[in-house]
């Protein structure tokens, strides 16, 4: 099973999702479709596999990490994990806890970032919110990463990042300023930014609120 899960996040990681079949990950460990039937029960349990796989990797890094005497700076360090393993691994996007439902990593990961939370002077309620905020900060900033179908002209390489940015920051300098005063005030910082920087200050902003609801 070990071997069966490397080679399917490996095609992922090379050529996303749409690149995982079960006959691709046949051919990639030289053996017949029908005895990948015998560790999966087809597509959607490969992937699931493959994402609790992958979870498995930050569990572990999560889980070796000390805690401080500040638990919300050792959210922020999880959080920061978690979004660097999705980043890294675009095909991942939001899928990371679509299994939370069910014990595995995913509902792991979910258990470890809350019981910081624990830590805190807060409600049950305030406590559910808080991780729902962070996670959200997490999953959307991961899914902008991991979109299926970023534009064709970039996925194909005739446009770089920064200069598919720079068409819409020349298209909003390009605007009346009187008309659009906010776009021409911060045009100049979404033109070329960097994604992990905007992720960063989204958390940080959301932990801020954090600290101050939990005094």
């Amino acid at each position: 099973m070990e071997a069966v899960l490397a080679a399917a996040v490996a095609l992922l990681d090379e050529d996303g999702e749409q690149a995982l079949t079960l006959r691709a990950l046949a051919s990639r460990l030289g053996t017949g479709v029908g005895s990948i039937y015998w560790y999966v029960s087809g597509k959607d349990d490969l992937l699931d596999r493959a994402i609790d796989h992958v979870l498995g990797g930050v569990l572990t890094a999560v889980e070796q990490r000390p805690d401080t005497a500040d638990p919300i700076a050792d959210l922020r360090a999880m959080a920061v994990t978690l979004f660097d393993a999705v980043a890294d691994r675009p095909w991942l996007g939001d899928r990371f806890l679509r299994n939370i439902g069910t014990e595995g990593n995913s509902l792991r990961l979910y258990e470890l970032l809350g019981r910081q939370l624990l830590r805190l002077d807060l409600t049950p309620k305030q406590r559910f919110h808080a991780l729902s905020a962070v996670i959200g900060v997490v999953v959307s900033n991961a899914a902008d990463l991991g979109q299926e179908e970023p534009p064709e002209e970039v996925v194909e390489g005739a446009v770089g990042r920064e200069e598919f940015l720079g068409r819409f920051a020349d298209n909003w300098r390009a605007l009346d300023p009187e008309r659009y005063p906010f776009l021409h005030h911060i045009v100049d910082e979404f033109d070329g930014h960097d994604d992990r920087e905007q992720f960063l200050a989204e958390l940080d902003l959301t932990l801020a609120g954090l600290r101050l609801q939990a005094g």
